[in-house]
């Protein structure tokens, strides 16, 4: 996994789409919506970890980028 678009990829395997139209928004919903997969054992410990990873980076360059 290398992108915020696997990770969305995965989620839609299971049905799930997300678009709230704020991009910060967007990745929380995802983040949740991958540990409630991994809660429920549906995806692996790997996947977890590494979407995981990627949204929080993801966010991370979000709160870096000056206001437009």
């Amino acid at each position: 996994m290398d992108s915020v678009y696997d990770v969305q990829q995965l989620l839609k395997k299971f049905g799930t789409y997300v678009y709230i139209g704020d991009r910060l928004a967007d990745l929380e919903m995802m983040e949740a919506e991958i540990r409630e997969l991994f809660a429920e054992h549906l995806i692996s410990q790997e996947d977890f970890q590494q979407s995981v990873l990627l949204l929080r980076k993801e966010k991370n360059q979000i709160h870096r980028r000056p206001e437009e």
